[in-house]
């Protein structure tokens, strides 16, 4: 059994189709890529735009490197060191000292006062620890979150007066004063 087609319309061309371009695709690799390029780009660009703006809103007083230096170094330090009581010193029976007689405001706990070359008090703090040796009491010295960048720091203990240091030797924790 044969079976017959019927011919083409007249305006219909005969023969081979003509051949298309073929459509090319992107590599699944590329289009990845692409993806992450583009959304680095958008990430940037938001920092970039938020950069110089605290996080309420309010425009920052400093740089990105003054910012950079900010994060890697912190903006305050603990003044650290000793004090001793030379004369009136007595055993407080703990197993550390304190002053006596002119010197009875003097014990674990009398404040500790940091003031800035302006003569402005910019962190407070208190003696720690004690101990009596040959009649000397030795008080340590921590006194935390004084601001960095002075070229030098007052410290006061109790109300005794100031002994002066420079700003390096008080971020170095080489405070040391006697009193007696």
């Amino acid at each position: 059994m044969s079976t017959e087609y019927p011919s083409p319309p007249p305006d219909v061309p005969l023969g081979p189709p003509t051949p298309t371009a073929p459509r090319r695709r992107l590599p699944l690799l590329l289009a990845g890529l692409a993806g992450v390029v583009v959304g680095g780009g958008v990430v940037g660009a938001v920092w970039a735009l938020s950069e110089g703006r605290e996080t309420s809103g309010s425009p920052k007083s400093a740089s990105s490197a003054e910012t950079l230096a900010v994060e890697t170094e912190p903006s305050t330090f603990t003044l650290t060191g000793s004090f001793e009581l030379t004369e009136g010193a007595v055993g407080d029976g703990l197993g550390g000292c304190e002053g006596s007689g002119g010197y009875d405001d003097i014990t674990e706990g009398t404040a500790v006062t940091v003031y800035d070359a302006a003569g402005t008090v910019v962190a407070t703090g208190r003696l720690g620890d004690s101990t009596l040796s040959s009649g000397t009491c030795t008080f340590e010295v921590a006194v935390e979150d004084v601001p960095r960048g002075e070229d030098f720091y007052k410290v006061e203990v109790s109300h005794r007066g100031t002994v002066q240091l420079s700003g390096d030797e008080a971020e170095a924790g080489l405070f040391g004063a006697s009193l007696g």
